[in-house]
């Protein structure tokens, strides 16, 4: 599946519009300059289809492109870094 993953920075979200349904990840900015990663929604609809991973990977990419770090707050961000260890330098 071929997903545009948004940054919407004011909102604090990594957003995908797939078949009319908003997704996304929110997040906290923290003071240190970590992103706490706290929610991912997904649509039931599209569960299983890798929705959630992609945008986790794309704020994780963003994280990794801007030198923060990152605190896994969301089970399912915890899960996708297990998946795909390369991630892991970023977690603190």
């Amino acid at each position: 599946m071929d997903l545009d993953v948004q940054h919407h920075p004011d909102e604090r979200r990594f957003v995908a519009v797939v078949e009319g349904n908003e997704n996304y990840l929110s997040y906290a900015a923290l003071e240190d300059g970590a992103l706490d990663f706290r929610h991912t929604w997904v649509d039931p609809s599209l569960r299983g289809r890798g929705v959630g991973e992609r945008i986790v990977r794309t704020a994780l990419e963003h994280a990794r492109e801007h030198g923060l770090q990152v605190v896994p707050s969301c089970w399912y961000v915890g899960a996708v870094v297990r998946r795909h260890p390369e991630y892991r330098p970023l977690l603190r």
